[in-house]
């Protein structure tokens, strides 16, 4: 019986209606120990009339066992899984152990577990509880917390318990930010009713009210005390209850399940530790661990008649306090007794990594035998996708290690693995566990290569260059390849950093990394990637953008082929890529950086790689931008958005504050503009900074503030960053002929010039045509402008072709030649307008207004009404894709993109897909 609560039912009545009638919810239930969510929860089963049910809890003795919690959850659904797609199917099976393969992504296990659920949900609404989610292992609580985000329109109700205050570790934090729900005490007149009910012996009423007001509503509290206190004190219930101490409630529940569980017979204390000790509840392995102990089924009556444990089938305590309460309080050296007797009754063919476990709980001191299970059971949950177990049994196997350089060994393994899982804290105090040593000298040098990581993690900025760079030197003699690669690594760090990275308490700034990279060892096998990313951007930063542009130029065919290759299976080469796209920009190769762009993007959609696809995604987006494809470009960027949304990860603006400028949306990109710089600041990431300075010159420009546009450009400019510098030199020689400042236009083209000439690129040369021709004049400028014109044409940047016609139309009416300015004005209104560019072509309709035409008004689009994640989802299933085809590339159930085409039908006015193909679409 759930007394009281209305307002509690109520929640889970709605979440139940909405599921119902098909929109997914998920509610996380917060209370302290013994508030009630166990009950909210058996109240949400009973009230889910018509649902399939799952359910899971976890257990604070198996968080070190990879997808434990999200296994118990979906075992009643794994008949389902052939209708899974092929990666997902291999995801999900390699996580639960039911199959071979390489480790998965974790997010696509995520998006295995939300399609699982989903097409569970098909059937009939499906009902998702989860208690005590602060004990779920950390993969199980990730997958579940993504699933709980990406939910939509799949009929599915998740309903989570999470114990405040959360202890630690936990995995409560990747639950944050989600509906909640939190339990308060009972009201007093539910209390009492409680308790009248719990104790029925009579009661003085001063000792009920003292109950009352020191159990503060904790259910649990109200049932529980009475009898402890009963137990501790025969006599206090007549004239008094307890004593007054400042332990809280939970604790003092706590207290008096340790105190009733004290005074059992000894046998039976022992196998109450057994199952406290024992997490899976299995019965018959219980059974064997007490024959091994020597303890015999009559122990379990006095537990039973004390309404601690219950014993059938499975093996299950009154509430998760007992057990907790009789662990702690048993001596060590009968935990470690019954933890011995637990591995002898495991089978090791059946379950090695629990018997591991428990035989490394029940040892003192060292033991190697044991830490080599350990260092298996790691392989095991590291090939499962299961990073934070594989560090854990890493660094008990490090604890249990005999030998010095051994432990030293297993130590690091653990720190880089506690990196992996996302625990950098954890992984820099074992990197200095492993430093202890005694280490050889690459050993050594992987441990400033791992606290340069963490660095890098951490700041992006600061001292994780120069860091790198000591790693890299330490790798030289030892092995060549890693050392070229930790070369390139220093490199991408400084290039980061930018202009925040060298200065005091700072990092290496980029020449000084670059000096030392050229000193790396020459590669001992033919060259990849790695090594031509690494000579072009050192000669780049030491011998100047001329000298560099040959090798950048191989190096970008380089990571172009390695990408190619990827399609066969090599998922390392996404790791390039993104470098490779900067480099493309770098020397104006629109084609390239589309090409790897695009292919980047495609390659982690495949793979289900939503740690990396948001900043693909939001690359790619700032590449659509500049080719003029602004509605692709925020189809992008609200999909990155979602999937971070979903995943926990930060958010990537940068593309979003291109398109603003880009569109002339001053507010937006102003709004934009200030916490991305804050934000980079602090984490020391100047390649941030540049790039909001080149878009906020964009804005600028476009809307006529050439003051400034000149001022936002100065920053990239002066910098000399690999890509945005390039970028912004452009907006700084029209800033500056506009804003009356041809000083500092004309030292702008003159390294424009002299960059673009070694490029060679259309794109590249059309940007120094259109430059010319705005610091000259008379017939000199009209041919730079028609060689601009004819060069842009030429290439995938639409963008600055319709800003050449239109700095082209401004000349040519201010030349008095009206007609000519017409055309290339009326060309530059309609493309600027037909994307979307606002500010600018505001600016060419004034001047088209200036010679007596009036500018054509944008014709509304049917599509103009939808929003950019709708306009994705119709642009797929306009090209033919079905739901299902849809959503596994949008990571979304068929289910939602149903839901998402109604929403896009009734906006566009139409009834069918086959209307839709027929609709343009921008």
């Amino acid at each position: 019986m759930l007394l009281g609560r209305r307002a509690e039912r109520a929640a889970i009545g709605r979440l139940l209606a909405d599921a119902r009638s098909g929109r997914s919810g998920v509610l996380v239930v917060r209370g302290e120990a013994g508030i009630g969510k166990t009950a909210l929860l058996e109240h949400a089963r009973g009230a889910a009339s018509g649902f399939q049910v799952v359910r899971a809890g976890g257990v604070e003795s198996e968080m070190e066992f990879a997808f434990a919690g999200l296994h118990q959850l979906c075992a009643p659904l794994l008949d389902r899984m052939g209708v899974l797609p092929d990666p997902q199917q291999a995801a999900l099976g390699v996580a639960f152990g039911l199959r071979a393969g390489n480790p998965p992504d974790r997010f696509l296990v995520g998006l295995a577990t939300l399609s699982l659920l989903a097409e569970a949900a098909e059937e009939r609404p499906l009902l998702c509880l989860v208690d005590d989610a602060q004990w779920l292992d950390a993969a199980s609580a990730r997958t579940l917390a993504f699933v709980a985000r990406r939910v939509e329109a799949e009929r599915v109700a998740l309903v989570l318990s999470l114990r405040d205050p959360s202890p630690e570790p936990s995995g409560a934090g990747a639950f944050a930010g989600l509906p909640e729900l939190r339990l308060a005490g009972l009201d007093e007149a539910n209390a009492r009713t409680l308790l009248a009910a719990a104790v029925r012996a009579p009661l003085d009423e001063g000792v009920r009210d003292r109950i009352i007001a020191e159990a503060r509503g904790n259910p649990l509290a109200l049932l529980e005390l009475p009898r402890g206190a009963e137990q501790a004190h025969p006599a206090e219930l007549a004239g008094g209850f307890g004593r007054p101490d400042a332990l809280g409630v939970p604790r003092r529940i706590e207290d008096s399940f340790r105190r009733r569980s004290g005074s059992l017979p000894a046998e039976t204390q022992l196998l109450l530790l057994i199952a406290a000790a024992e997490p899976v509840g299995d019965a018959t392995l219980l059974w064997r661990a007490a024959d091994h102990l020597g303890i015999g089924p009559d122990a379990a009556a006095p537990t039973e008649a004390a309404g601690l444990l219950e014993i059938g089938a499975r093996v299950r305590f009154w509430h998760p306090l007992v057990r907790s309460a009789v662990y702690q309080a048993a001596a060590p050296p009968d935990r470690r007794r019954v933890h011995r007797a637990l591995a002898t009754a495991t089978d090791p063919r059946a379950d090695p990594d629990r018997r591991a476990w428990h035989r490394a709980q029940g040892t003192v001191g060292a033991d190697e035998k044991v830490a080599v299970e350990l260092e298996r059971s790691a392989g095991r949950a590291r090939a499962r996708g299961g990073l934070a177990a594989a560090a854990a049994f890493l660094q008990r196997a490090a604890e249990l290690t005999p030998d010095p350089a051994e432990r030293a060994r297993r130590a690091l393994a653990a720190a880089y693995t506690k990196h992996e899982a996302g625990t950098p804290a954890a992984a820099l105090e074992l990197a200095t566990v492993a430093a202890a040593g005694p280490l050889d000298a690459l050993q050594h040098a992987r441990v400033t290569l791992l606290r340069a990581q963490v660095a890098f993690h951490l700041t992006r900025g600061g001292e994780a260059s120069g860091m790198m760079l000591d790693a890299a030197e330490s790798f030289a003699p030892l092995d060549t390849a890693l050392a070229r690669e930790t070369y390139l690594h220093a490199l991408e760090a400084a290039l980061l950093a930018g202009p925040l990275g060298c200065g005091p308490g700072r990092g290496r700034g980029v020449p000084e990394v670059a000096e030392a990279a050229r000193t790396a060892p020459a590669p001992s096998t033919p060259p990849g990637p790695v090594d031509h990313l690494l000579d072009g951007l050192a000669t780049r930063f030491t011998h100047g953008y001329e000298a560099s542009v040959p090798s950048l130029r191989r190096a970008l065919e380089a990571v172009g082929g390695h990408g190619r290759a990827a399609a066969a299976g090599d998922g390392s080469s996404r790791r390039w890529l993104w470098l490779g796209c900067r480099v493309a920009v770098a020397l104006w190769d629109d084609e390239q950086v589309h090409a790897l762009a695009d292919r980047h993007v495609r390659l982690a959609r495949d793979a289900g790689a939503l740690g990396t696809l948001p900043g693909a995604l939001n690359y790619l987006a700032a590449v659509l931008v500049h080719t003029g494809e602004f509605a692709r470009a925020a189809e992008l960027t609200a999909e990155a958005t979602a999937i971070t949304r979903a995943t926990g990860d930060a958010p990537l603006p940068n593309a979003g504050l291109l398109l603003a400028a880009w569109r002339g949306r001053r507010a937006d990109a102003s709004d934009m503009y200030g916490p991305i710089v804050q934000d980079a600041t602090e984490r020391g990431e100047g390649a941030a900074v540049t790039l909001a300075q080149y878009a906020m010159a964009v804005l600028h420009n476009g809307l006529g503030d050439y003051g400034a546009a000149l001022a936002a450009a100065a920053g990239p400019c002066d910098a000399d960053e690999l890509e945005h510098s390039n970028l912004a030199l452009p907006e700084l020689v029209e800033a500056a002929v506009r804003a009356g400042d041809p000083a500092r236009a004309d030292a702008a083209l003159k390294l424009l010039s002299s960059h673009t000439r070694a490029s060679g690129t259309e794109w590249a040369l059309g940007l120094r045509a259109r430059s010319l021709a705005l610091t000259s004049t008379g017939p000199a400028a009209e041919a730079h402008y028609r060689e601009a014109i004819q060069r842009l044409g030429r290439c995938r940047m639409v963008t600055h072709l319709a800003r050449a016609h239109l700095v082209y139309g401004e000349w040519l009416r201010r030349e008095r030649r009206r007609q000519d300015a017409r055309e290339h004005l009326r060309t530059a209104h309609e493309l600027l307008s037909g994307m979307g560019a606002e500010g600018y072509a505001a600016r060419a309709a004034r001047e088209l207004r200036a010679t007596g035409e009036q500018p054509r008004r944008p014709t509304a689009r049917p599509a103009d009404a939808l929003t950019p994640h709708e306009l994705h989802v119709a642009r797929l299933v306009a090209t033919g894709a079905t739901s299902k085809e849809a959503g596994a590339q949008l990571f979304l159930s068929p289910r939602t993109i149903d839901a998402h085409l109604r929403s896009i039908f009734r906006k566009l006015g139409i009834t069918s897909r086959r209307q839709l193909r027929n609709l343009p679409l921008p």
